[in-house]
């Protein structure tokens, strides 16, 4: 009797230790960005696994008329926006302010590491910094919604950063 119970903990405590294991985001390593890259020192890592043979695909910024708003893109496992952001940020509401009946859906994206619910939530974060970004700047609230998408809808498909870079991004639809 006493030596089922004391099977019984141990495959308890393996079972536990198995799913504290899945809970857990893995530590990245650090990269160092190729020479030339624009992609700033420091930006975290990369997961061991079969690299994905999909096909990437070009950003492109969305239009209206003869404007563009631009993307913004974000280091790993950050949402604060760094000075090509910021740029990017004021060109887009110089021309929200201008146009003051353009209303726009703030999307915020991450990459496929972490879990659903961290990514969902680092998207929100990322596009809560995007519309707070816009309306210190002067873009009206009522102009700007907000949503998350986390992993769920990336830019580009594979692994590596090259690719994770581009899906960690705030993105602009114009409604």
């Amino acid at each position: 009797m006493r030596t089922r119970r004391i099977g019984f903990w141990i495959v308890m405590l393996a079972a536990l230790a198995v799913l504290a294991s899945c809970s857990r985001k893995p530590e990245p390593e650090e990269i160092v960005p190729p020479p030339g890259s624009d992609r700033p020192a420091g930006d975290s890592g990369e997961l061991s696994g079969a690299p994905r043979t999909d096909v990437a695909v070009e950003a492109e910024p969305v239009e209206v008329g003869a404007e563009r708003l631009e993307d913004v893109f974000f280091a790993f496992d950050k949402y604060t926006l760094d000075a090509t952001a910021r740029s990017a940020l004021m060109r887009n509401a110089e021309f929200l302010i201008a146009h003051p009946d353009a209303r726009i859906l703030v999307e915020g994206h991450a990459d496929e590491r972490g879990t659903r619910e961290y990514n969902l939530a680092l998207g929100d974060r990322r596009a809560r910094a995007v519309r707070d970004f816009l309306a210190r700047y002067g873009v009206e609230a009522e102009q700007i919604q907000i949503i998350s998408y986390g992993e769920e809808r990336p830019f580009a498909l594979g692994q590596g950063e090259e690719v994770w870079s581009r899906n960690r991004r705030a993105h602009f639809v114009i409604e």
